[in-house]
This record gives structure tokens, sequence and C-alpha cells, in this order.
């Protein structure tokens, strides 16, 4: 039997540990997150207060109400004096060229549009801050555990060395040794203590939970072969990423303002009707008809210093900015996913290697080292050097892992979609 397989068994105790926590799935610590977000929440009053403003000023403005004298002879102010004296009320409506509010309306309610874009962009990026933070975590937990093992195995080598010491068949610096390389591994512990519970109140931040409210995690997985074309990649941020949604309503924003300008080079109008009711004339002796008038008043669309024409050249500049802000972005994604399916592939590679290669060969290296140290065929510091580079390589080990799930997190959010590890390594086209 293994000398490792000794140090498992005395560790089961600590595995219970572990095992008594209920593991809260990532997907529900995410839906947590983005529930309780400030940002989301902020995000939403800023939709309804766009989805708010598309009814101001894209409807008839209010009819007007006119009260008034008219042709009040100013030697005696009397209504009877003069067959022209009366008194006036009028109702008056201005109506925008058929069409016009309608192009306004289009305007604003493409602001809503964007903010909803804008909102499920955060809620992507809370997915992949509170991802890689639990990845973080379990990692941390991970070499922690990895580390404690190692102090549990040097505990149990240093027992050897002591009982060899007293029969003179040891030196007084290897128990020394020993006892260094120990002080060691528990620095590295606290060091990585400090880490984890770092890590641990970030993410509570994130849920809005106490700093220490506990966390249970999952295993660390393998790397999946998982492999996309950047033109795949960009296929689907164009249909899924909502930044790149966003800045299409954007420019489709724009397209609506120029419509709306190109209404003010037609006429507006104004209709209205008066009534006049006159009195009994003294000077005549005659009882007047009242008046009944009807008014059409209609703008003249005068372009002075080219105000109407600038709002049009506003629009047009805006639709190429936008057009050029999009082919940015996509060269900007097409940049990051190049880089990241460059680091996959060595991540893949190096996991291979590692665990198929390199760690087996560490295995085998520390029993061969071991053995020969009970015989004195070696000194004692290559069995602590043999222990030492076992935790080295499966903390990069799990380095390795980690760094895999937290880059594909990160793809994730620059799709704007879920990544389906399975068989066929696939992606889900639906937003999680």
């Amino acid at each position: 039997m293994k000398i490792r397989t000794l140090l498992v068994l005395s560790l089961l105790m600590f595995g219970g540990l572990y095992a008594q926590e209920k593991v809260e799935p990532l997907d529900s610590l995410i839906v947590k997150a983005i529930q309780v977000s400030p940002k989301i929440a902020m995000l939403k009053s800023k939709r309804n207060a766009a989805k708010a403003r598309i009814e101001i000023g894209t409807n008839l403005p209010d009819p007007v109400l006119t009260l008034g004298l008219v042709n009040m002879p100013t030697n005696s102010f009397s209504f009877s004096q003069e067959p022209m004296t009366g008194k006036v009320i009028g109702l008056s409506q201005a109506f925008p060229f058929p069409g016009g509010l309608k192009a306004a309306s289009e305007v604003k309610a493409v602001d809503t549009l964007i903010v909803q874009e804008e909102l499920e962009d955060q809620k992507n990026k809370i997915r992949e801050e509170v991802s890689k933070l639990y990845y973080d975590l379990r990692f941390y937990r991970k070499v922690i555990k990895l580390s404690e093992e190692s102090e549990e195995l040097l505990n149990k080598i240093s027992e050897v060395v002591r009982r060899k010491f007293e029969v003179s068949k040891a030196s007084l610096q290897n128990v020394i040794q020993v006892e260094v390389e120990i002080t060691r591994v528990k620095d590295k512990i606290e060091n990585l203590k400090g880490k984890k519970e770092a890590a641990l109140a970030e993410l509570n931040a994130l849920l809005l939970r106490d700093e220490k409210s506990p966390i249970a995690t999952d295993n660390i997985e393998k790397v999946a072969n998982t492999h996309y074309s950047t033109k795949k990649l960009l296929d689907i941020a164009s249909a899924y990423r909502p930044f790149l949604k966003g800045i299409k309503f954007a420019e489709q924003k724009s397209v609506n303002m120029k419509l709306q300008a190109d209404y003010s080079f037609w006429p507006n109008f104004k209709l209205g009707v008066q009534y006049n009711q006159r009195d009994y004339s003294s000077a005549s002796g005659q009882n007047w008809s009242d008046l009944f008038s009807v008014l059409l008043g209609v703008s003249l669309p005068i372009n002075y210093g080219g105000n109407k024409s600038a709002k049009i050249n506003e629009a047009e500049h805006l639709q190429t900015l936008y057009k050029e802000q999009y082919s940015s972005s996509l060269q900007s994604l097409s940049r990051s996913f190049g880089k990241i399916n460059a680091k996959l592939k060595e991540l893949r590679e190096r996991e291979k290697l590692i665990a198929g290669t390199l760690l087996p060969q560490a295995d085998d290296a520390l029993e061969a080292a071991m053995a020969d140290y009970q015989v004195g065929k070696i000194d004692f510091v290559n069995v602590i050097k043999a222990e030492d580079q076992i935790l080295k390589i499966k903390t990069d080990l799990a380095k390795i892992r980690t760094e895999y799930s937290k880059d594909i997190a990160q793809l994730e959010f620059l799709i704007g979609a879920k990544i389906t590890l399975n068989n066929n390594d696939k992606v889900n086209g639906e937003i999680r």
C-alpha cells in the first residue's frame, strides 16, 4: 500500500466536514446575485423612466381656450354702444403634420430597448463576476486541502526521522529540515486561507449577505475538449450579446431620428373656432346677431440658419458612428476570442501532460525516495523535494483547471450565451 493511501485514510475526518455542507449550485448563486443586485434595480428604474418618456411630446398638445372682449369703445366701455363690440370665446388645437407624432414616439421607444439590453449585459457581467469568484474560492479550498494533506504527510515523515535520530540513524539537521518544511507549508496554508476569506467576502457582497456566510463549493472539473473558431464565436455574439444588440438599437434610433427630422420640413397646422356674442345696440336700436369664426393656421417651415437640416446631418453622423462602433466592437471581440482560444488550447495540453504524465511520475518518485531513504541510499533532502514537487504539481493542475473555468466564464460573457460542455461541446443559444 502506498504511503499516500495511509494519508487519505487519516484525512477521512476532514473529508467528512466538506461532505456535511450542502453545495449550492453556481447557477443558483448567479440567480440570487442578479435578484438582489442594486445595479439591476437601478437599470430597471432607468428602463421604466425611458418607457414613461415615450408619451412625453408624442401626443397632440393640449387645446387652447381663449376668452376675450373685442372692439370695446374707449369713451364709454359699453357693450351696447357699437355693433362690433362683443364677448369672444374661442378654442384652438395644434396638429403636427400627419406622421410626425408617430416618428417622435418611435425615437423614444428605442430608448427602452437600449436600456433593456444594457440591463441584460449587466446580468451577464454579474454572471461572470460570480462565476470567477466561485472558481477562485473553490481553487483556494482545494489547494488548502492539498497543503493540509502535505502537512500531514510531512508530520508522518517527521515521526520517521525522529525515530531514526533517536537511534542515531538520522542527523539533527534532518529533523530541523522537516520542521522547517512543515512550517513553510503552514505559512502557505495561512496565506491561502486569507485569499479564501477574501474571495468568500467578495462573493457574499454580490449576494448581499454577511461576509462570512458559508458557501459550499463542488469539485474542480477537468478541462473539457472545447474549441470554437473565432468566426463562430463572432456569429454567436452578434446574435446574443446584449451590448452588440444595444448598439444596433442605437443605430436604429438614429435612423428614426432622421425620419423625425424629415417631418420638420413639412408644415404644422392650427385649427381654431371662435364665438362672438354681441349685445343689444342702443345706438341703432337693434339686436345684432352673434358671430362664429373658423381659423386655420399653417406654419412655414423655413430652414433659417440650417436649424432643420442640422438635425438630419446629426442623425446621419450618428448612424455612421454606431456602425463604426459595432465594427470596432467586433474587432475587439475577435482579438479577445483569439487570445482566449489560444489560452484554452494551452491549458488543455498542459492538463493532459500534468495529469497523464507528470503527476504519476512525481508519485512514483516520492515512493522511491521514501523507500531509498528507509534503507539509507539517499539523503532526507530528496524526500522533502519529492513531496514538495507533488504539492506544486497538484497545485498547478488545480490552477490550470480553475483558469480554464474562468476563461469559459469570460467567453460566455463576451458572447452573451452559455457554453454547454457535453459530449458535443456546443453552445447553448439561450441566454442564461
